[in-house]
Protein backbone atom coordinates (compact mmCIF):
# COMPACT_ATOMS: atom_id res chain seq x y z
CA UNK A 1 0.00 0.00 0.00
CA UNK A 2 1.68 3.52 -1.03
CA UNK A 3 1.86 6.22 1.42
CA UNK A 4 -0.07 8.57 1.01
CA UNK A 5 0.46 11.80 -0.89
CA UNK A 6 1.90 14.77 1.64
CA UNK A 7 2.77 18.52 0.14
CA UNK A 8 4.56 21.07 1.03
CA UNK A 9 5.80 24.58 0.07
CA UNK A 10 9.20 26.06 0.99
CA UNK A 11 8.45 29.79 1.41
CA UNK A 12 11.55 31.85 0.58
CA UNK A 13 10.90 35.23 0.41
CA UNK A 14 9.06 37.50 3.23
CA UNK A 15 8.51 41.19 2.84
CA UNK A 16 6.07 42.11 5.47
CA UNK A 17 4.64 40.46 8.12
CA UNK A 18 1.24 40.74 7.03
CA UNK A 19 2.12 39.85 3.60
CA UNK A 20 4.50 36.66 5.03
CA UNK A 21 0.94 35.90 7.03
CA UNK A 22 -1.37 36.26 4.41
CA UNK A 23 0.88 33.74 2.09
CA UNK A 24 0.73 31.23 4.77
CA UNK A 25 -3.02 31.46 4.98
CA UNK A 26 -3.21 31.77 1.27
CA UNK A 27 -1.20 28.24 1.19
CA UNK A 28 -3.03 26.32 4.25
CA UNK A 29 -6.53 27.54 1.91
CA UNK A 30 -4.86 25.78 -1.44
CA UNK A 31 -4.29 22.84 0.56
CA UNK A 32 -0.67 22.48 1.17
CA UNK A 33 0.15 20.19 4.63
CA UNK A 34 3.68 21.70 5.44
CA UNK A 35 4.57 25.48 5.59
CA UNK A 36 8.44 25.27 5.20
CA UNK A 37 11.38 27.61 5.44
CA UNK A 38 15.25 27.06 4.31
CA UNK A 39 18.07 28.38 6.04
CA UNK A 40 20.13 30.65 4.01
CA UNK A 41 21.50 34.27 3.69
CA UNK A 42 19.56 37.18 2.42
CA UNK A 43 16.17 34.50 3.57
CA UNK A 44 13.45 34.79 6.07
CA UNK A 45 15.46 33.70 9.84
CA UNK A 46 13.98 29.95 10.26
CA UNK A 47 12.18 29.82 13.43
CA UNK A 48 10.73 33.09 13.72
CA UNK A 49 9.61 32.81 10.48
CA UNK A 50 7.72 29.42 11.50
CA UNK A 51 6.41 30.54 14.42
CA UNK A 52 4.68 33.11 12.80
CA UNK A 53 3.28 30.99 9.62
CA UNK A 54 1.75 28.14 12.53
CA UNK A 55 0.22 31.78 14.34
CA UNK A 56 -1.42 32.36 10.99
CA UNK A 57 -2.57 29.14 10.49
CA UNK A 58 -4.48 26.23 12.12
CA UNK A 59 -4.09 22.94 9.93
CA UNK A 60 -0.62 22.77 8.42
CA UNK A 61 2.67 21.53 10.18
CA UNK A 62 5.84 23.46 9.71
CA UNK A 63 9.40 22.60 9.43
CA UNK A 64 13.16 23.71 8.47
CA UNK A 65 14.09 22.65 4.72
CA UNK A 66 16.19 22.49 5.77
CA UNK A 67 18.82 23.92 8.57
CA UNK A 68 22.37 24.49 7.66
CA UNK A 69 24.14 22.62 10.43
CA UNK A 70 27.33 24.31 9.94
CA UNK A 71 25.40 27.66 11.05
CA UNK A 72 24.48 26.15 14.58
CA UNK A 73 25.48 25.10 17.61
CA UNK A 74 24.15 21.96 18.93
CA UNK A 75 22.94 23.18 21.97
CA UNK A 76 21.46 26.54 20.78
CA UNK A 77 19.56 24.95 18.23
CA UNK A 78 18.35 22.30 20.99
CA UNK A 79 16.65 25.07 22.52
CA UNK A 80 15.61 26.57 19.18
CA UNK A 81 13.88 23.89 18.37
CA UNK A 82 12.22 22.72 21.20
CA UNK A 83 10.94 27.20 22.07
CA UNK A 84 9.38 26.86 18.72
CA UNK A 85 7.97 22.99 19.03
CA UNK A 86 6.42 24.33 21.84
CA UNK A 87 5.29 27.55 20.70
CA UNK A 88 3.73 25.59 17.24
CA UNK A 89 1.99 23.46 19.54
CA UNK A 90 3.79 20.29 18.54
CA UNK A 91 3.72 21.34 14.63
CA UNK A 92 7.02 21.20 13.96
CA UNK A 93 9.47 19.04 11.48
CA UNK A 94 13.21 19.72 11.79
CA UNK A 95 15.35 19.66 8.52
CA UNK A 96 18.76 19.28 8.67
CA UNK A 97 21.91 19.15 5.68
CA UNK A 98 25.47 20.09 6.24
CA UNK A 99 24.69 23.58 3.69
CA UNK A 100 26.73 23.93 0.16
CA UNK A 101 27.64 27.88 -0.18
CA UNK A 102 31.12 28.46 0.78
CA UNK A 103 30.17 31.93 0.43
CA UNK A 104 27.77 31.85 2.56
CA UNK A 105 30.12 30.59 5.48
CA UNK A 106 32.34 33.26 4.45
CA UNK A 107 30.12 36.07 5.11
CA UNK A 108 29.17 34.97 8.45
CA UNK A 109 32.20 34.36 9.44
CA UNK A 110 32.10 30.96 9.93
CA UNK A 111 34.60 27.92 9.29
CA UNK A 112 33.43 26.11 6.10
CA UNK A 113 35.15 22.60 6.35
CA UNK A 114 35.82 20.07 3.52
CA UNK A 115 32.51 17.85 2.72
CA UNK A 116 33.96 15.33 5.37
CA UNK A 117 34.14 18.15 8.05
CA UNK A 118 30.81 19.25 7.55
CA UNK A 119 28.90 15.86 7.25
CA UNK A 120 30.70 14.88 10.55
CA UNK A 121 29.08 18.08 11.78
CA UNK A 122 26.45 17.15 11.23
CA UNK A 123 26.00 13.80 12.49
CA UNK A 124 27.51 15.57 16.01
CA UNK A 125 24.55 17.71 16.07
CA UNK A 126 22.51 15.37 15.22
CA UNK A 127 23.19 13.31 18.53
CA UNK A 128 23.37 16.21 20.51
CA UNK A 129 19.44 17.02 19.75
CA UNK A 130 18.40 13.43 20.15
CA UNK A 131 20.49 13.41 23.64
CA UNK A 132 19.52 16.91 24.60
CA UNK A 133 15.65 17.03 23.49
CA UNK A 134 15.31 13.63 25.11
CA UNK A 135 16.20 14.28 28.29
CA UNK A 136 12.78 15.07 30.84
CA UNK A 137 15.03 17.66 32.33
CA UNK A 138 15.73 19.83 29.27
CA UNK A 139 14.11 22.87 29.43
CA UNK A 140 12.39 24.21 27.81
CA UNK A 141 10.64 21.37 26.51
CA UNK A 142 9.62 20.31 23.23
CA UNK A 143 5.77 19.72 22.66
CA UNK A 144 6.72 16.19 20.96
CA UNK A 145 8.37 13.67 22.85
CA UNK A 146 10.90 12.73 22.19
CA UNK A 147 11.78 15.35 19.55
CA UNK A 148 9.95 16.78 16.24
CA UNK A 149 9.88 14.35 13.37
CA UNK A 150 13.64 14.91 11.65
CA UNK A 151 13.94 15.59 7.80
CA UNK A 152 17.66 14.89 6.72
CA UNK A 153 18.33 15.93 3.44
CA UNK A 154 21.20 14.56 1.05
CA UNK A 155 22.53 12.46 -1.78
CA UNK A 156 26.00 11.37 -0.47
CA UNK A 157 26.45 7.95 0.61
CA UNK A 158 27.15 9.23 4.12
CA UNK A 159 24.34 11.89 4.02
CA UNK A 160 22.01 9.00 2.68
CA UNK A 161 23.44 6.75 5.83
CA UNK A 162 22.82 9.21 8.45
CA UNK A 163 18.80 9.68 7.05
CA UNK A 164 18.84 5.86 7.06
CA UNK A 165 19.75 5.55 10.88
CA UNK A 166 18.03 8.86 12.23
CA UNK A 167 15.74 10.70 9.77
CA UNK A 168 11.61 9.91 9.86
CA UNK A 169 11.88 11.58 6.52
CA UNK A 170 14.46 11.06 3.85
CA UNK A 171 14.85 14.34 1.81
CA UNK A 172 16.23 14.13 -1.47
CA UNK A 173 17.35 17.14 -3.47
CA UNK A 174 17.86 15.94 -7.11
CA UNK A 175 20.86 18.03 -7.54
CA UNK A 176 24.55 18.13 -7.31
CA UNK A 177 27.57 20.31 -8.08
CA UNK A 178 28.13 21.38 -11.27
CA UNK A 179 31.37 20.58 -12.57
CA UNK A 180 33.67 22.99 -13.62
CA UNK A 181 30.88 26.12 -12.13
CA UNK A 182 31.83 27.82 -8.94
CA UNK A 183 30.90 25.66 -5.26
CA UNK A 184 27.60 25.43 -4.58
CA UNK A 185 26.20 25.61 -8.43
CA UNK A 186 23.74 22.83 -8.66
CA UNK A 187 22.87 21.19 -11.12
CA UNK A 188 19.73 18.34 -11.68
CA UNK A 189 20.47 14.83 -11.79
CA UNK A 190 19.29 12.70 -14.33
CA UNK A 191 16.25 10.07 -13.42
CA UNK A 192 18.84 7.05 -13.25
CA UNK A 193 21.53 8.61 -10.87
CA UNK A 194 18.49 9.48 -8.64
CA UNK A 195 17.07 6.13 -8.97
CA UNK A 196 20.96 5.00 -8.03
CA UNK A 197 20.83 7.68 -4.98
CA UNK A 198 17.69 6.27 -3.52
CA UNK A 199 18.86 2.31 -4.17
CA UNK A 200 21.65 3.28 -1.82
CA UNK A 201 19.26 4.57 0.61
CA UNK A 202 17.40 1.75 0.96
CA UNK A 203 20.34 -0.25 1.50
CA UNK A 204 21.03 1.43 4.58
CA UNK A 205 17.77 1.39 5.25
CA UNK A 206 17.18 -2.15 5.07
CA UNK A 207 16.90 -2.65 8.81
CA UNK A 208 14.68 0.27 10.14
CA UNK A 209 11.75 -0.94 11.89
CA UNK A 210 9.45 1.24 10.22
CA UNK A 211 10.24 2.98 6.68
CA UNK A 212 10.78 6.60 6.17
CA UNK A 213 8.65 9.10 4.72
CA UNK A 214 10.34 10.31 1.13
CA UNK A 215 10.64 14.02 0.03
CA UNK A 216 11.54 15.28 -3.01
CA UNK A 217 12.06 18.87 -3.71
CA UNK A 218 10.41 19.84 -7.08
CA UNK A 219 12.54 22.99 -8.74
CA UNK A 220 9.98 23.79 -11.16
CA UNK A 221 6.31 23.27 -12.18
CA UNK A 222 5.29 24.59 -15.26
CA UNK A 223 1.53 24.11 -16.61
CA UNK A 224 1.75 23.35 -20.15
CA UNK A 225 0.16 21.86 -22.83
CA UNK A 226 3.32 21.24 -24.76
CA UNK A 227 5.60 19.32 -22.92
CA UNK A 228 8.52 18.73 -24.81
CA UNK A 229 8.77 22.49 -26.17
CA UNK A 230 9.14 23.20 -22.22
CA UNK A 231 11.70 20.58 -21.69
CA UNK A 232 13.73 21.83 -24.77
CA UNK A 233 13.63 25.07 -22.73
CA UNK A 234 14.67 23.85 -19.82
CA UNK A 235 17.65 21.89 -21.04
CA UNK A 236 18.92 24.84 -23.26
CA UNK A 237 19.76 26.54 -19.92
CA UNK A 238 22.26 24.35 -18.69
CA UNK A 239 20.77 22.40 -15.92
CA UNK A 240 22.18 19.22 -16.74
CA UNK A 241 19.84 17.60 -18.73
CA UNK A 242 19.06 16.45 -22.21
CA UNK A 243 14.96 17.12 -23.69
CA UNK A 244 14.83 13.56 -22.83
CA UNK A 245 16.03 13.73 -19.41
CA UNK A 246 13.70 16.57 -18.37
CA UNK A 247 10.55 14.87 -19.04
CA UNK A 248 11.64 12.14 -17.19
CA UNK A 249 13.20 13.41 -14.39
CA UNK A 250 11.21 14.12 -10.63
CA UNK A 251 12.82 17.00 -10.16
CA UNK A 252 10.76 18.98 -13.15
CA UNK A 253 7.09 18.71 -13.63
CA UNK A 254 6.13 19.65 -16.81
CA UNK A 255 2.10 19.18 -18.51
CA UNK A 256 -1.69 19.53 -17.60
CA UNK A 257 -2.14 19.39 -13.78
CA UNK A 258 -3.92 15.94 -14.76
CA UNK A 259 -0.28 14.73 -16.47
CA UNK A 260 1.97 15.87 -14.14
CA UNK A 261 -0.59 14.16 -11.21
CA UNK A 262 -0.07 11.16 -13.24
CA UNK A 263 3.93 11.76 -12.93
CA UNK A 264 4.24 12.24 -9.73
CA UNK A 265 2.35 8.44 -9.15
CA UNK A 266 4.54 7.16 -11.07
CA UNK A 267 7.36 8.68 -9.02
CA UNK A 268 6.20 7.70 -6.29
CA UNK A 269 5.92 3.88 -7.98
CA UNK A 270 9.32 3.99 -9.10
CA UNK A 271 11.44 6.39 -6.22
CA UNK A 272 8.96 5.67 -3.23
CA UNK A 273 8.34 9.83 -2.98
CA UNK A 274 5.52 10.45 -1.55
CA UNK A 275 5.92 13.86 0.34
CA UNK A 276 6.24 16.78 -2.48
CA UNK A 277 8.06 19.87 -1.87
CA UNK A 278 7.79 22.99 -4.33
CA UNK A 279 9.19 26.44 -4.20
CA UNK A 280 6.59 29.36 -3.24
CA UNK A 281 6.75 30.51 -6.61
CA UNK A 282 4.66 27.78 -7.97
CA UNK A 283 2.52 28.29 -5.07
CA UNK A 284 -0.79 28.98 -7.00
CA UNK A 285 0.43 26.36 -10.28
CA UNK A 286 0.53 23.39 -8.05
CA UNK A 287 -2.34 23.65 -7.22
CA UNK A 288 -4.88 21.62 -9.21
CA UNK A 289 -1.95 18.94 -9.39
CA UNK A 290 -2.60 18.68 -5.64
CA UNK A 291 -6.53 18.90 -6.33
CA UNK A 292 -5.95 15.92 -8.54
CA UNK A 293 -3.90 13.46 -6.36
CA UNK A 294 -6.11 14.52 -2.97
CA UNK A 295 -6.65 11.46 -1.09
CA UNK A 296 -4.69 9.10 -3.24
Amino acid sequence: MPRPFRFGVNMLTLEAGDSWRRKCRRAEELGYDVLLVPDHLGMPAPFPALIAAAEATERPRVGTFVLNAGFWNPALLAREVATTDALTGGRLELGLGTGYVRAEHETAGLPWGSPRERVDHLARTIGELDRLLGDPDQVPRPAQRPRPPLLVGGNGPRMLRLAAEHAEIAAFTGGRQAPGRPEGTLELMPADELAASVARYEGYAAGRPEPAERNLLVQQVRNTDDRRAVAREFADRGIGLDEEQALEVPTLLIGTPRQMAEQLREHRERFGFSYLTVLDSALEEFAPVMEELRGS
